[in-house]
Parts: C-alpha cells; structure tokens; sequence
C-alpha cells in the first residue's frame, strides 16, 4: 500500500467511528416496552395489557380460591380456570414481544435511512 490508500483507510475509518457514534446506544428495554404503548397500534397494545392484567389478577384470585378448597371437586372448579387464566395472561404478555422486535427493527432501519442519505448528500 502507498501513502495515499492509508490516507484513504483512515479517513473511512474515522467516518465508520462517526457514524457509529451518531447511531448511539439501543434504547433501553423500559423505553422499548413503553414505546408498545405508543403510534398507529399502541390502543391495541394497551387492550391486550389490560387483558394480561385482568387475567392474571383473575387466576391469582381463582388460585387463592384453590389452595382454601377443601373438597377434591372445589379444588377441581377453582384450580382448572387458575391455571387457564394464568396461561393465557402469560400468552397475552409473550404477544407484545415480536411487536417490541419489529419496532426494534423499524427503528434500525430509519437509522440505516439516516446513514445512507448522509453518504448520498456527501458525494
């Protein structure tokens, strides 16, 4: 290599050391999960949490009911919908997961937007 290809690499390199600087950080999991909340979809969002919260209180309620029954056939009434309820709460809260990952990714690709037409307009 001459002098003129080093020139060249460093000076990618520093603007690589840029651009990564100007990405930052990925937001943290709090913002991430309170973003749900937030745009086009953040009401379905919301009655989907509303929804988990209700079922788990229902099935802390109904599994409270189970652990003071003391006939086989009332712990059989109140242990089957705990442990429905409880699963489904659980289903309802792992939903808003891939939901996170896609504004995750929709967030990286704007970023990635950002990046590109700065390079453009350099040129």
């Amino acid at each position: 290599m001459n002098q003129s290809d080093d020139a060249i690499s460093r000076a990618v390199a520093a603007e690589e050391r840029e651009l990564l600087r100007a990405i930052g950080e990925e937001p943290p999991f709090l913002s991430q999960s309170l973003r749900l909340f937030s745009g086009t979809n953040g009401w379905v969002n919301s009655i989907v949490m509303v929804a988990q919260t209700l079922a788990f209180l229902a099935s802390l309620w109904a599994g409270w009911h189970f652990f003071q029954a003391s006939t086989d056939l009332e712990a059989l009434r109140w242990g089957l919908p705990a442990a429905v309820l409880f699963l489904m709460s659980l289903i309802l809260k792992l939903s808003l997961w891939p939901v996170m990952l896609v504004n995750r990714l929709m967030l990286q690709i704007k970023q990635l937007e950002i990046m590109l037409a700065s390079l453009e307009r350099e040129r």
